[in-house]
């Protein structure tokens, strides 16, 4: 499991991935691809990165570990707070995952939901959503090739966030659908 284990490092089994100085030093034992973008996706299964804050901590915890028995998911890289750090922090480090290629996709918690996906945002080329309900989902990964779905455990039940995930893991892309030029179009925009 990964997570951080004080404010200076986030370890793999012993593999730092970021120093003290915040730079982003990423090492895993899942497979590197390049970035998921509209023109690539996944084949060899879902690499997850799974972040909260202290309000979001229960559903990491939980859907952390269904996710790691789900054959849809490769692996599961579970991020969490350290003392002195904020939900921007979390939120940051799982969306530099998924941007630098080390993950496909990130699902992160807090209070709302709101906050994780503001901050998670702020990563150049991360489209995160927050979602609570079925069309939502659906559409933030079909029309939007969201990367980042954000959900609030104070704001959603533990039923209906697993059956959103669930659905989230079946929904690719289309690279050649209707939505592409939209997704290149909000993509001139990135920092």
């Amino acid at each position: 499991m990964n997570k951080c284990n004080d404010s200076d490092t986030v370890r793999d089994q012993g593999t730092q991935w970021r120093t003290a100085e915040g730079e982003s030093s990423v090492s895993t034992n899942l497979p590197s691809r390049d970035p998921v973008s509209a023109q690539d996706q996944p084949v060899d299964g879902l690499r997850i990165v799974v972040g909260s804050d202290d309000a979001g901590a229960d559903y990491r915890k939980l859907f952390s570990e269904e996710l790691r028995h789900d054959p849809r998911v490769q692996g599961v890289i579970e991020v969490e707070m350290a003392d002195g750090e904020h939900y921007p922090d979390v939120a940051v480090l799982a969306a530099s995952l998924v941007a630098d290629g080390h993950a496909d996709r990130a699902l992160l918690f807090c209070g709302t939901g709101l906050g994780v996906a503001m901050s998670a945002n702020k990563v150049h080329g991360i489209r995160a959503v927050t979602a609570h309900d079925s069309y939502s989902v659906e559409r933030s990964v079909l029309s939007n090739n969201a990367q980042v779905l954000c959900m609030g455990q104070r704001v959603i039940g533990i039923e209906l966030a697993r059956r959103l995930i669930r659905e989230w893991l079946d929904y690719r892309f289309d690279p050649n659908s209707h939505s592409a030029v939209n997704v290149d179009a909000l993509a001139k925009y990135d920092h």
